[in-house]
């Protein structure tokens, strides 16, 4: 067996990838498979373009026992059969508007036991203990599989782990055996068994652009106006009406959303077109559907034309399944935990044994100094050594 590998120079290295959601991922992705394959993971992609033109890269890496017969898989058992574990990971990252941290956002600095860089957090440090973890693990002492699984476009509605859904042959194969599956966001390694969703809508508003001192111009705000009014008085009723209200979150609403802008760069301008935009989370069983169709209903009543953005559901697994307990035990969390954001989670609905556990804290996620504590980075590569020894490792007497 080789040495662990480095965790910090493995890191420095992914962080240094400009992976901003708009660009491609496949240099990363191809460095993350070199890595696998230096520890003797078989790795595959399902590549796709986005609408953009862009090419875009999900990696599946596995690293199957010597001698491996799969058992049928049973939802009722803490040891998920003997199907192992999968690991998930986005490559992408957040956009960088403005940076006040050390070095640069894509030039990682190590100051006070942190390290700063984009993606330090959200998630590549996550990844980075997932790898070093496995690189901990004996191939031959390994029973069970270890998967790791890479996607793009996590950021921009979650479209790389629907892709993977979609036609990946692997995931298929995933689904069939039902691992323990660990969506390895910044959680402080505690367990997460439950996320809202989230959904999003642009409304626009078309006038005609003039000189405001003539008749020529048709101001879009006038229709815009009205609809604004309406979107207010639908926040009113998300925040009031306990049918759109789950206390299992905190906050508990659907927590209703909206901006404007109608671009205008002077006073002497009748603008000639005003967006908005709405985005709700949605929580199992409250999808918001009321309040979409009375959004709706206005902008057509105005006229004004509107377009769903691509979101992803909420992820909803039971409290009490084994393996969220089992994998509380290890962490040592007593209860797990529902939180308000999203992430590709909820796009596995066929994978029964979910949670998102992971280093990092999702405050530091999408910050103009995103960091990662050093030791969570520590902490998060001690858990996920445990969880592979647990689930893809035979007891040892």
């Amino acid at each position: 067996m080789n040495p662990p590998l480095d965790p910090l120079p493995l890191l420095i290295s992914l962080i240094r990838h400009q992976s901003v959601s708009v660009a491609s991922n496949v240099a990363i992705t191809e460095s993350v498979a070199a890595t696998l394959a230096q520890i003797g993971f078989q790795t595959c992609r399902c590549d796709y373009t986005d609408e953009a033109g862009v090419r875009k890269a999900n990696l599946v890496a596995t690293r199957m026992p010597r001698s491996y017969q799969p058992n049928a898989a049973d939802a009722s058992s803490s040891d998920v059969a003997n199907s192992g574990v999968a690991y998930f990971a986005h490559t992408d990252v957040v956009p960088v508007e403005a940076w006040d941290g050390p070095g640069g956002p894509f030039d990682p600095t190590v100051v006070d036991d942190r390290i700063y860089g984009r993606g330090s957090c959200d998630m590549k440090g996550s990844l980075v203990a997932m790898i070093v973890a496995a690189s901990m693990i004996d191939p031959q002492q390994q029973t069970a599989p270890i998967r790791i699984i890479c996607t793009a476009d996590e950021e921009t509605g979650f479209l790389g782990a629907k892709h993977l859904v979609d036609v990946c042959p692997e995931y298929r194969q995933m689904v069939l055996s039902q691992p323990l599956a660990i969506i390895g966001e910044p959680t402080r390694c505690q367990v997460v068994h439950a996320h809202k969703g989230i959904e999003g809508f642009s409304i626009t508003s078309l006038g005609r652009a003039a000189h405001s001192s003539s008749r020529e111009g048709i101001n879009a705000n006038i229709a815009m106006v009205p609809m604004l009014n309406e979107l207010l008085r639908l926040y009113h009723v998300s925040e009031s009406d306990p049918k759109l209200q789950d206390l299992r979150f905190d906050p508990p609403t659907v927590t209703w959303n909206f901006g404007v802008s109608d671009h205008c760069t002077a006073v002497n301008i009748t603008p000639g077109r005003s967006d908005a935009w709405v985005s709700l989370r949605t929580m199992p069983g409250i999808d918001g559907q009321e309040l979409i169709a009375a959004m709706k209903a206005k902008a057509s009543e105005l006229g004004l034309r509107v377009k769903n953005w691509k979101g992803g559901p909420p992820m909803w697994v039971d409290a009490n399944n084994p393996s969220v307990r089992a994998m509380c035990e290890l962490s040592g969390c007593e209860n797990p935990q529902t939180v308000c954001y999203a992430t590709d989670g909820g796009e596995f609905t066929e994978l029964v044994h979910r949670v998102v556990c992971g280093p990092g804290d999702i405050a530091q996620a999408h910050t103009s100094d995103e960091w990662l504590g050093l030791d969570q980075l520590w902490r998060g590569i001690e858990l996920y050594h445990q969880v592979l020894r647990r689930w893809c490792v035979e007891p040892t007497a």
